[in-house]
């Protein structure tokens, strides 16, 4: 066993979200909050970003993995708690975390696999399609909630959702917030391979020994070169950064997330509502040429 719990190998850094742990040539992350289903805040997505790139300074670890704490979660995604704080003026700063986190997952001369455990929705959907390889429990449940909390997942589902199982299911997934079994989503090509729960950390060890036992200069060389054509959509992860810097704050994801913590369903007709009264305003302005500077012609 390397570093303890907490720390990062060959450095004094305590950390307060997750645990990390290297082992056999593997770095092992795992989100450590269970009782928020390891949904993450900001101090965990910038504990993650500085122990993935803590990898980079022992070259003896061959991959990296990314777990989350229990067996009912790997990540629900984004703390609502935390992400009802933001708004156009602060939303940048859980912005720019989360798309560094997931350039420093991909920039990684190694692997990364998302070893999955339970539920796997929203932004945790997210964190695993970052990773190179996904294997999971066959507990696990994947999906995209935006749609029903108000969110928008612009920092990786609506890029490589439609790469992997195609434009037809990674719409229904982001529309209608459909989940996926784990089953389903081996079927879909979302994932890689699905064991049984108690076999999981087992089955995870077993691809770290192959990975072991391959050349990192090839799985550099070609990690680079597999992420060459979805590395030309970093356009779209700015421009999801900025769709969603307008997003936070706003009245529908409030009610969104606010429903969720009350375990209520969100009223969004309201909203609709609203906006055909005041398009329907609008177009009554517009017969009555209200467009135009009082006593023109």
């Amino acid at each position: 066993m390397g570093a303890s719990p907490g720390k990062t190998k060959g450095r004094e850094q305590a950390y307060r979200d997750i645990l990390v742990e290297t082992d056999d040539g593997a770095m092992w992350i795992t989100i450590n909050r269970p009782r928020h289903q390891n949904a993450f805040r900001e101090q965990t997505l910038d504990e993650m970003i500085h122990a993935f790139r803590a990898t980079r300074e022992d070259p003896s670890i061959a991959c990296a993995v990314v777990t989350g704490a229990g067996d009912t979660a790997f990540s629900a995604g984004g703390d609502f708690h935390a992400m009802m704080r933001l708004n156009r003026a602060n939303g940048h700063m859980w912005n720019d975390r989360m798309l560094g986190l997931a350039m420093t997952i991909r920039g990684l001369p190694i692997p990364v696999i998302a070893m999955v455990n339970g539920w796997c929705m929203g932004g945790g959907n997210e964190l695993a399609l970052w990773c190179d390889l996904v294997i999971a429990s066959d507990n696990a449940v994947f999906g995209q909630t935006g749609a029903k909390v108000g969110a928008c997942p612009t920092v990786g589902a609506t890029q490589y959702l439609p790469r992997l199982i195609g434009e037809r299911l990674a719409r229904e997934m982001i529309f209608l917030a459909r989940r996926l079994t784990a089953q389903e989503a081996l079927q879909a090509g979302l994932i890689n391979k699905v064991v049984p729960r108690a076999e999981l950390r087992a089955a995870t060890r077993e691809w770290v020994a192959t990975i072991n036992g391959h050349s990192p200069q090839t799985i550099r060389y070609t990690k680079k070169s597999l992420n060459h054509e979805s590395d030309e959509l970093y356009a779209s992860w700015q421009h999801g950064m900025e769709l969603l810097s307008v997003v936070w704050g706003s009245e529908e994801a409030l009610e969104g997330m606010q429903a969720f913590l009350d375990r209520r369903k969100p009223d969004f007709q309201k909203f609709r509502a609203r906006n055909k009264a005041e398009l329907d305003t609008y177009l009554s302005g517009l017969e009555r040429d209200e467009n135009q500077a009082p006593g023109a012609k």
